[in-house]
């Protein structure tokens, strides 16, 4: 077991199980949030065959259109680490390129949802026009908001390099943002899986 002298000397919270606070912390928020995904793709899947008058996925859905915005969104994943990399060999400018274009990655598949959400409603399938519009909005529009919190995250990062409150010894604080924004990608592969890919008959 690490002892607490070993994590001082690496600047980490020492604690009785040898890790880190801030990444038990996080490890915990992201086994909540898989709780409530789960709950989530699981009244997806219950409602995605009551379209009442409503149109039905096979007629809405552009799967190429949401392919490539699927890649640009795993893409990110890339990036990310390239920018964690970055930080822990002390290369400040490569981190905020990384973290840039994380952040532009991560905007260009919210800007793809807003357009397919737009097309959507223009389409006749509305929150409110039957339940499995509102479980679809309902799954995709949450996760969104999670990339969007993602991408706040990493204009932060990016601000507090450029302002030089994020070294090289602070690492950590871009590996836990990094650890949120990986598991909005991998959730975002299971909902493209279970919305886009799985028909419905």
């Amino acid at each position: 077991m690490a002892t607490k002298e070993a994590f001082a000397d690496v600047g980490h919270d020492y604690t009785s199980t040898g890790l880190n606070h801030t990444k038990v912390a996080m490890w915990s928020f992201l086994g909540s949030d898989c709780l409530f995904f789960g709950a989530m793709i699981s009244t997806y899947l219950l409602y995605r065959t009551r379209t009442l008058s409503g149109p039905t996925p096979h007629e809405i859905y552009d799967i190429p259109f949401t392919s490539v915005s699927s890649f640009v969104l795993l893409m990110s994943s890339l990036t990310m680490v390239l920018a964690l990399a970055a930080i822990q060999r002390g290369d400040h400018r490569g981190l905020r390129i990384w973290l840039f274009a994380t952040a532009f990655l991560g905007t260009t598949f919210i800007g793809g949802q807003i357009y397919e959400f737009t097309t959507f409603v223009e389409e006749g399938l509305k929150l409110s026009t039957s339940p499995f519009g509102s479980a679809f909005f309902m799954l995709t529009g949450l996760h969104g908001a999670h990339v969007t919190v993602g991408i706040l995250m990493l204009l932060s990062l990016a601000g507090l390099s450029f302002s030089g409150k994020l070294n090289q010894e602070d690492s950590l604080k871009v590996e836990m943002i990094g650890l949120y924004w990986h598991f909005v990608d991998i959730v975002w592969i299971i909902i493209f899986t279970v919305v886009y890919l799985i028909p419905t008959e």
